[in-house]
């Protein structure tokens, strides 16, 4: 995912929140963030980070590695069944 810098600052704005509020969510101070937001590039990690953390609105203190893991192995051991779950929870997400 590239993420240009007009697009960070447009995200945020439609989120409502100032840059404290949106960077110090994915670990970055309000500074960094104002900087990425005038044009310095954003490290893969960071731009990683933003699309978890505020276009897929994951939060990122809940998840853990075995969450991965358990995905990971139900996804490679019983294709079938990972689809439906992800189908269902879709679904239920837009309800």
């Amino acid at each position: 995912m590239k993420t240009e810098t007009k697009d960070v600052r447009e995200i945020r704005r439609k989120l409502g929140m100032n840059q404290s509020q949106f960077w110090s969510k994915i670990g970055v101070t309000q500074s960094g963030g104002s900087r990425y937001e005038s044009g310095r590039n954003i490290p893969r990690p960071v731009q990683q980070l933003l699309r978890l953390v505020h276009v897929e609105q994951i939060d990122i203190s809940k998840v853990r590695r075995e969450d991965f893991e358990v995905a990971e192995y139900l996804k490679s051991t019983n294709p079938e069944l990972f689809k439906t779950l992800k189908k269902e929870a879709r679904a239920a997400r837009k309800k």
